[in-house]
């Protein structure tokens, strides 16, 4: 006999509520003998009631039912589908030949899925939104280290960001489709957020070479270390974004 493991999808369809009794009692006896997975859909679940409290706060949900965490998970899987989907069509179309067609295809998804996007959304909501609690406070970068370190074996060093002006504030647990992600939460003493994310990679950038990229009124500055991708995420208009991020990346 088999023994019972559910699938990622498995485990995201359990929190939005789309197992039958038989399927969610499997899930629920297999989480009561994996603690570990338990602890990470807790997370999980955490994620999406603080999302949902922080979209209730902006008074956003009323307006746009689209925004509702159970919406957003829904339309991460369907557009991750649709983009296996279109890798798959344009694998039969090109067959072995056309290089050049690969290249439009990894443009068109780039185009989409631009590096680092759910680190500004991440920054956007815990950092400069309602929604920003975090799951441990930190006035020290050991402390912080300490963390992050419990739940990223490979997580690079913190340093002192003192002589930047930026003193840490905290981390929280988020998740994406990769898995598990962290956000670390940095403050200047006028209150200015700079934050630090984390995550494993995805299919898309496996290894993302470094780079940097202006969204709005922020600007993101991406790079892998040590089997993670790294975005420092701060205001376009702070100069001290640049000198931060190569602290980070020593």
């Amino acid at each position: 006999m088999n023994r019972f493991e559910p699938s990622e999808n498995d485990l995201h369809a359990y929190l939005d509520g789309q197992l039958d009794a038989a399927q969610r009692a499997q899930v629920e006896a297999w989480l009561a003998a994996n603690p570990d997975q338990a602890a990470r859909v807790d997370a999980w679940r955490r994620d999406m009631q603080q999302l949902r409290a922080g979209l209730a706060n902006l008074e956003l949900r009323t307006t746009n039912p689209q925004l509702d965490p159970l919406a957003i998970r829904r339309s991460l899987r369907a557009r991750r589908r649709q983009r296996l989907a279109t890798a798959a069509a344009l694998v039969l179309a090109l067959g072995f030949g056309g290089l050049g067609g690969w290249q439009a295809r990894d443009r068109s998804l780039l185009a989409e899925n631009p590096p680092m996007q759910d680190a500004l959304e991440a920054h956007r909501l815990f950092a400069t939104g309602h929604a920003g609690v975090v799951d441990v406070a930190a006035r020290e970068p050991g402390q912080l280290q300490a963390w992050l370190d419990q739940r990223f074996s490979h997580a690079s060093r913190i340093p002192d960001l003192a002589p930047y002006g930026f003193h840490p504030v905290g981390g929280r647990l988020l998740t994406n489709e990769q898995g598990v992600a962290a956000l670390l939460l940095f403050e200047d003493v006028g209150g200015q957020r700079i934050s630090l994310y984390l995550r494993s990679p995805g299919s898309l950038y496996a290894e993302m070479p470094a780079g940097n990229r202006r969204d709005g009124e922020l600007e993101a500055r991406y790079w892998s270390r040590g089997g993670y991708n790294y975005a420092l995420v701060a205001p376009s208009d702070d100069p001290r974004g640049e000198v931060v991020q190569r602290a980070f990346s020593l």
